[in-house]
């Protein structure tokens, strides 16, 4: 888990764990990229161009992506030259470990020695961002973590309410403003507040946008800005959240905010009702960026710490 501060507060019991694996989670996935390369490769003596091209197809389909998938397929035709493959299940294996290689390994957060921590949350609307908010604060609480949230979404009363409601339910404080408040003046009120009050962590809620409003990224640069003009290193943590059935849209949303606000790692939600989680692969090759945590589920417990080598094995496995 993430033993990132060395305090020790009191907190609140934490709920009955789910007791569906991480492979019964991600079901509909594991059927279309597992069991799909499973049927395809496994049993098959001869590695040809026509085996790859079906192959490549696979990975696409799994919402891989077409740039990433042809990274994968171009290193299995080295091997496959060099002989190193003899068929199907080496081949199934490969594919396995090339995969892994494209997730960041180091995924846990690293916070530097401030006093408190800030966790700026951005994202579109519908992705789960304030839901996640509402988790990410029940987790660092099981961790001892004191925590306090700051409603910085001030375009929609609806998200103020929804977080007061995961504070008042785990006892957490919400910093809120009327809504149409200049966003960054409650995040920075939410900083000073939890300095003075010795809380760990900070998470700032964001007025959900799509990643092509300009005014809107905007606003988030100026939520950084303020930040730093307190604290240079704050945020200390960017995190986008990403519906994981939005599938390649989600690359580009992911790009986007990318280059506005420079992002330090990813969330990604809803993993148990798409098929595409595959897309995970394609968005830390082509953004080098970690994925933090991952949603598996509707209850509190279901946001999870990314671990690279359980989401590869419950896929695969």
């Amino acid at each position: 888990m993430l033993n990132f501060f060395k305090k020790n507060k009191s907190h609140e019991p934490q709920s009955e764990p789910n007791k569906a694996s991480l492979k019964d989670r991600l079901f509909k996935s594991k059927k279309r990229l597992g069991d799909g390369l499973s049927s395809l490769l496994i049993g098959k003596k001869k590695i040809d161009d026509e085996l790859l091209e079906e192959l490549e197809i696979l990975l696409i389909s799994s919402d891989i992506g077409i740039q990433t998938a042809d990274k994968v397929i171009e290193s299995v035709r080295k091997k496959s030259s060099r002989k190193e493959l003899k068929d199907g299940e080496g081949l199934y294996e490969l594919i396995k470990i090339e995969l892994e290689s494209l997730l960041i390994k180091e995924n846990l957060l690293k916070p530097e020695a401030d006093k408190t921590f800030v966790i700026l949350v951005v994202g579109i609307n519908g992705a789960g961002k304030t839901t996640t908010i509402g988790k990410l604060a029940k987790l660092f609480q099981s961790e001892g973590k004191s925590v306090m949230l700051a409603a910085g979404d001030t375009f929609r009363a609806a998200a103020v309410e929804q977080l007061q409601i995961w504070g008042e339910r785990n006892n957490i404080p919400v910093i809120a403003q009327k809504t149409g408040a200049d966003a960054a003046s409650v995040v920075y009120d939410a900083y000073q507040s939890a300095i003075a009050k010795d809380i760990d962590i900070l998470i700032a809620d964001t007025a959900g946008r799509l990643h092509t409003q300009d005014n809107l990224m905007q606003e988030l640069e100026k939520i950084k800005r303020v930040l730093k003009k307190h604290n240079e290193n704050a945020p200390h943590e960017t995190l986008l959240v990403i519906d994981g059935g939005s599938g390649q849209n989600a690359i580009q949303q992911a790009n986007e905010f990318h280059k506005s606000i420079n992002l330090s790692g990813l969330a990604v939600t809803k993993l148990d009702g798409t098929a595409k989680g595959g897309v995970l692969f394609a968005i830390s090759d082509s953004l080098n960026l970690p994925i933090r945590f991952i949603g598996i589920g509707e209850a509190i417990d279901d946001l999870k710490p990314f671990n690279s080598r359980d989401f590869v094995d419950a896929l695969f496995d």
